[in-house]
Order: C-alpha cells, then sequence, then structure tokens
C-alpha cells in the first residue's frame, strides 16, 4: 500500500496525483473533519510518525467504489507508546488510478505486528 509511505506522505504533489481525490474527507480522532486543502495546508509541516500496517481487507461497493479495511499502528516522534487502530477508507476509481475519498481510524486493543510491514 503506498500511502503510508513517506515519499508519498511527505509530497503534496504525490499525495494529490495518488491518493486524494479533490473531495477527499478525513474524520480524525477529535472528530472536527478536514479536506484536502487542509491536508496540504500542515502536510511540508509535519515530521512523519511510523505506520505499520497488515491485514487487508477490500470490499467493492460498486463498481469502482471500493472500501479498504486493515488493522495499522503508529508512533508520532514525540510519542512513547504505539497507538494501535483499524482504518477504513473509502477509494474511487479515476480513470487507471485509484483515489481516496474519504478516511476514518478507529482505535482498537493493541495486536501483533508483523517484522516485515514497517512503513
Amino acid at each position: 500500500m503506498y500511502s503510508l509511505k513517506p515519499e508519498v506522505l511527505s509530497s503534496w504533489e504525490e499525495l494529490g496525483r495518488l491518493l486524494l481525490a479533490d473531495e477527499f474527507l478525513e474524520t480524525p480522532s477529535t472528530g472536527a473533519p478536514y479536506d484536502k486543502s487542509h491536508v496540504s495546508s500542515r502536510i511540508l509541516d509535519e515530521v512523519l510518525p511510523i505506520f505499520t500496517q497488515q491485514d487487508y481487507q477490500i470490499r467493492m461497493l460498486v463498481e469502482g467504489l471500493a472500501q479498504l479495511i486493515y488493522k495499522a499502528t503508529i508512533k508520532g516522534p514525540n510519542d512513547l507508546a504505539v497507538s494501535y487502530f483499524v482504518p477504513y477508507s473509502t477509494w474511487k476509481l479515476s480513470g487507471q488510478t485509484w483515489q481516496m475519498l474519504f478516511h476514518q481510524g478507529t482505535s482498537c486493543e493493541p495486536f501483533d505486528v508483523f517484522s516485515n510491514n514497517v512503513q
């Protein structure tokens, strides 16, 4: 999954082209949703966290629209502990590229992390 790779997360051009649809909306744990323009305003100033991701499930909702569910961890540069969550995202096929329309991560209990999936 390319979305959590540092070369994508740290580049607004790559995020815009590869990942985020113009209609993108994310609901973070604070509950205050933000859109593609909010992501672009903060992406270059962020120190990237370390992510893991595994156990992917893909559901086709209709042709050209899919839901991705997986397990993930995140550890920010100043965090002492790792956070565990289950991200849910909706993706649309735009030409030849899948782009994310919506994303939300739900906290979950800790799980065993496969050692080869650190991003």
